[in-house]
């Protein structure tokens, strides 16, 4: 593989699962399966491009510093982390979930919240947590905890956690209670500045792909059927719901949907 070659960065799990359709659109496979395989450096179909795997929690580091061209992250990463270095062109929409505060089901955080109590907060986002609390004017102690972040108020470590939430499952197992909604979370394209600028013409069709694809799931989930994306549709006027819009392609081929001005 050559100096010029590509190299993304993924994670094992929903992010890597859920990048695939994307990396079809772009025209490539990954040609291993990594379950079955101990390898961390994946071909794919494209000879110039290849995927290395790494913890979710490095993705940004890999690619801020070049050690990958470029990346899928979750928001709550890339937070945690900082964006230094980092282009982030897209959002794809992919492994969705909410960062949230949890308590035990008998505690009461509204009143200790009201009482302006100092809460002692279990959390591997401490970004996020410090920033949430501060906002609200609750002051907090933070626990910083990697993994089994439920068992923090069952054992009296901690009086909260904030902590990823997907279907809430896991929580209500273990008796606790979400009690605020954070922020929601995506995974974000991450691109590095410098091989943006030299290694442009491979790494921007590989970015319109993406957009490409996320444009016409839009179009799937609100329409039923992908708006056109061929230049021969270039203008079309359609009315869906009683109200009109303005489909347009660009040369670049992104797709612009606005109202029509009355």
């Amino acid at each position: 593989m050559s100096d010029a070659a590509l190299t993304l960065a993924l994670s094992k799990g929903r992010i890597f699962d859920e990048t695939l359709p994307l990396l079809r659109a772009a025209g490539m496979e990954i040609t291993e399966d990594p379950d079955k395989s101990r390898k961390l450096i994946l071909n794919t179909s494209r000879d110039d491009v290849r995927v290395v795997l790494v913890r979710a929690s490095d993705v940004p580091t890999y690619v801020q510093y070049g050690g990958a061209d470029l990346g899928v992250t979750g928001l709550d990463t890339l937070i945690e982390h900082g964006s230094q270095g980092l282009y982030q062109p897209l959002d794809l929409k992919i492994a969705r979930c909410r960062m949230s505060v949890a308590v035990r089901s008998d505690f009461d955080y509204a009143a200790m919240v009201k009482q302006g109590a100092r809460l002692k907060v279990a959390t591997k986002y401490t970004t996020i947590a410090r920033d949430f609390f501060a906002s609200k004017g609750v002051h907090v102690d933070m626990v910083k905890l990697y993994g089994s972040m439920e068992l923090a108020p069952l054992t009296g470590l901690a009086d909260a956690i904030v902590d990823l939430v997907s279907t809430g499952n896991t929580l209500k197992a273990n008796h606790l209670v979400e009690v605020e909604r954070i922020m929601d979370i995506s995974s974000r394209l991450v691109v590095n500045q410098a091989s943006l600028k030299m290694k442009q013409a491979q790494i921007r069709p590989i970015i319109d792909a993406f957009a490409k694809a996320l444009a016409d799931k839009r179009g799937m989930e609100r329409y039923g059927f992908a708006l056109p994306m061929d230049e021969a549709a270039a203008k079309v006027l359609i009315d869906f719901g009683g109200r009109q819009w303005l489909v347009w392609n660009a040369h670049f081929k992104r797709e612009r949907i606005g109202d029509v001005p009355t």
